[in-house]
């Protein structure tokens, strides 16, 4: 049976152990505490994809004794092998060494040591003396500087000690460590030992499919979403004693909250895809995000010019007309107008009516129910991805060991952006999105092949998802 690879994480008390565990096994569970010494016993954080262990995190306690530790082993007679299993052996009953057998156990039983230090403080002798112990196992270790601040003062200081220990030296912030930052870091490990680079190489190429995987899914759930939304309606009874203006106003908050929970419902599938199932990512204060979906500012922030929307529309070329009912809860979108006939990209005619209120499609039956939707618009097609596409930059760049937002950790790709992602897009991305929205809405819908545009919008979804990472 082939080995997995085991990674024992090591270092003082309140260093940051317990975050570089949790980031690295994508595991926001880590139990993170701010008071030293919190971990008493050796947590081992299992790396899962499809069923199958690929590679496992043992965070451990901090030293306990570390001089006393060091003059045994300096004292130890016995084979170099034998080392480890014969200090946890002598001191297992002594409760002064209870810490120095927790850890120690893991790397016993073959784990490599990642070594982990706050860089924002000096080294201490303590340090120095934990440092010889790891060098004495000769068990593959790597080092590092686990930034907790903007700059670690002390780096110098810890690279000069480091390099007579250990095999390898990284910074790292556990707070902020994107994807590739924890693949560069598996790939510093292939390094410390010859023996694990096959081991190591499979996990790496396991680490990228998977994360293919989660980007092929979101486009999908983003398709499914786009579709729900873009078709959806609403009928109601009017009841004896209501007005048909009473029914509209209604009808108009029920028919845009059960847009909202769909978009917030996909959302809340694409965090679970990327395993973070405990805390919410909470986004800076002025992130898009937080802005209701229909808000004047959303629109005007992200949408396209009018000029952008009908080339967009345009794309799929040939006569597309379409007649739009759009929503927007009693507000006046200023510059963003309704999409009246488009008739090709050379020539696409926008009308000037403005997005103010609901159009009713009223199907009265019996003189006793009302229709609304499908609030089939291009530019909320494009809206919702801007939205999708911030959620998914802020969601991938999200540590797993972070618990809280501050100011000085923003994440939201929103930032200095002043025109919506998707406006970016290349010219057979917008195609391919002109194209699944006519099969959607346009007056000819019935003649596309919806299988083959839907699959086409998801590899289109997925591969500017690929670029964003």
């Amino acid at each position: 049976m082939e080995k997995i690879p085991e990674f024992a994480i090591i270092g003082h008390p309140n260093e940051g152990k317990s975050s570089v565990v949790s980031t690295l096994a994508e595991d926001d569970t880590v139990k993170i505490s701010p008071i030293p010494g919190e971990t008493v016993v050796c947590q081992v954080l299992p790396v899962v994809i499809n069923g199958q262990e690929i590679i496992r995190f043992t965070d451990t306690p901090g030293f306990q004794n570390p001089r006393e530790t060091l003059a045994w082993m300096k004292n130890y007679s016995g084979p170099d092998e034998l080392l480890l299993q014969s200090f946890i052996d002598t001191h297992r009953n002594d409760p002064d060494f209870r810490d120095e057998c927790e850890l120690l156990t893991p790397v016993a039983r073959g784990a490599g040591i990642i070594f982990v230090v706050d860089g924002s403080r000096p080294v201490r002798q303590s340090d120095r003396i934990e440092m010889e112990i790891l060098r004495i196992t000769g068990r593959p270790r790597m080092s590092i500087v686990n930034c907790k601040g903007e700059e670690p003062v002390h780096l110098n200081q810890w690279q000069n000690e480091f390099r007579k220990h250990f095999n390898s030296i990284r910074q790292f912030n556990a707070h902020r460590a994107t994807w590739h930052e924890r693949i560069d870091l598996l790939e510093s490990l292939k390094g410390v030992d010859q023996d694990w680079q096959p081991a190591l190489t499979k996990v790496i190429d396991q680490f990228k499919e998977e994360w293919s995987h989660r980007n092929r899914l979101t486009a999908a759930m983003t398709v499914e979403m786009l579709e729900h939304i873009l078709t959806f309606t609403m009928t109601v009874n009017i009841g004896e004693s209501e007005t048909l203006n009473d029914v509209k106003l209604k009808l108009q908050d029920q028919f845009r909250q059960k847009i909202e929970a769909m978009e917030r419902l996909t959302h809340e599938k694409i965090r679970k895809l990327f395993r973070h199932n405990i805390f919410n990512c909470k986004l800076p204060s002025n992130s898009m995000l937080h802005e209701d979906l229909f808000s004047e500012k959303t629109w005007q922030f992200l949408g396209l010019s009018p000029r952008e929307v009908a080339i967009a529309a345009g794309m799929a070329g040939g006569a597309a007309g379409v007649i739009i009912d759009v929503i927007a809860a009693g507000i006046s979108f200023g510059v963003f107008s309704a999409i009246g006939g488009i008739v090709g990209a050379g020539s696409a005619l926008l009308s000037g009516r403005r997005i103010s209120d609901i159009t009713f499609k009223g199907v009265r039956l019996g003189k006793d129910q009302v229709r609304v939707g499908p609030f089939c618009n291009l530019q909320l097609m494009y809206i919702l991805l801007d939205r999708m596409m911030i959620f998914h930059g802020s969601i991938i760049n999200w540590a797993h060991s972070r618990r809280e937002f501050s100011d000085s950790l923003d994440i939201d790709i929103t930032t200095n952006l002043k025109k919506g992602i998707s406006s970016r897009w290349d010219d057979t991305t917008k195609k391919v999105c002109s194209r699944f929205f006519h099969s959607l809405c346009g007056k000819n819908r019935f003649k596309y092949k919806k299988q083959e545009i839907r699959e086409n919008m998801e590899l289109a979804i997925f591969s500017v998802l690929k670029k964003s990472i």
